[in-house]
């Protein structure tokens, strides 16, 4: 662009430019400034010594996670609540979406609708503490089941490791799925309406209709909301983990965000989880962009 089209278009959208002041320092501050903290990974890092005063030690972090006796059951861990979440929790509020949309009675389906979004404005530590409540030894869920005969004495449900990731995946269905629907709610509201006269005309009820008009006419929202999904797969929810595991159920419940957690604020080494953090971004990068490729490749629909 030529100086002097800079300059008009500079006169011309002034305001506009004035306006986007605060958001540029925002991201500048919140979002670029704290990108020179990845130096930490490659470093013995100490608060005394700073980012420029501690010894460098190139990648030797990163040797050590992956030599780490830790590092198999992270991953598996993680992959398994990660993959089990989206199984369940990315098509259901899909699935909500179409049973809301196929409401007539306007006045059930909002009160639907707030039932099922108010959860997600519930702060994680509440969610937690509900969840911990319903399942814990006296709880009312624990006796549910114990008065249905599914399970032969009183018990904490969490210190179950046969539990922990059902219980972690559905409750993060019952937190999620209102609010993960309003954009397919949105989405199925842009739908021609002519369609589905003109597959009412030809014969088709409402499964042929969803399944030939409804979807296809969503599947872009639905790729672009997945590519998004894999591009956090590794990123459990580290403060619902904290919350709601155990020492006993470790094995089966400690993931990536958790154990950096733990050793970055609890045990103090700083440059170590740095470089767990690192190698998880890393790979969450590469898994969007994995996915945005084959979505263009097989589709029209990508991110870029």
């Amino acid at each position: 662009m030529r100086l002097v089209d800079i300059k008009k278009d500079w006169k011309k959208n002034k305001s506009v430019y004035f306006l986007a002041i605060p958001i540029v320092i925002y991201f500048l501050i919140w979002h670029y400034a704290p990108i020179v903290g990845l130096l930490l990974g490659f470093e013995e890092y100490s608060p005394r010594g700073g980012i420029t005063g501690s010894e460098w030690i190139g990648v030797k972090n990163f040797i050590d996670f992956f030599k780490s006796y830790y590092f198999g059951r992270l991953i598996k861990n993680t992959l398994i609540l990660s993959i089990f979440s989206i199984v369940i929790n990315f098509p259901a509020p899909i699935i909500l979406a179409l049973l809301l949309n196929e409401l007539e009675n306007k006045i059930f389906k909002k009160v639907i609708q707030t039932i099922s979004y108010i959860p997600h404005f519930i702060s994680t530590v509440v969610i937690c503490g509900i969840v911990i409540d319903f399942l814990g030894y006296d709880g009312a869920f624990t006796s549910i089941l114990l008065n249905m005969g599914l399970i032969k004495e009183r018990q904490d449900l969490l210190a179950l490791k046969s539990a922990f990731r059902p219980i972690f995946v559905l409750s993060g269905t019952w937190q999620g799925i209102g609010y993960g629907s309003i954009i397919y709610l949105a989405a199925l509201s842009s739908v021609d309406q002519e369609l589905y006269e003109a597959a009412k005309i030809d014969g088709a009820g409402r499964w042929r209709q969803t399944l030939h008009i409804t979807l296809p006419s969503i599947l872009p929202t639905i790729i672009i909301m997945f590519i998004l999904t894999m591009g956090n797969l590794l990123n459990v929810s580290m403060e619902k983990i904290i919350l709601l595991y155990r020492p006993v159920t470790y094995d089966v419940a400690d993931v990536i965000s958790s154990f950096v957690y733990r050793r970055g604020l609890q045990e103090g080494a700083y440059g170590y989880s740095t470089a767990v953090g690192i190698f998880n971004s890393i790979v969450n990068m590469a898994l969007m962009f994995t996915t945005n490729a084959i979505s263009a490749k097989y589709s029209e629909t990508s991110l870029f």
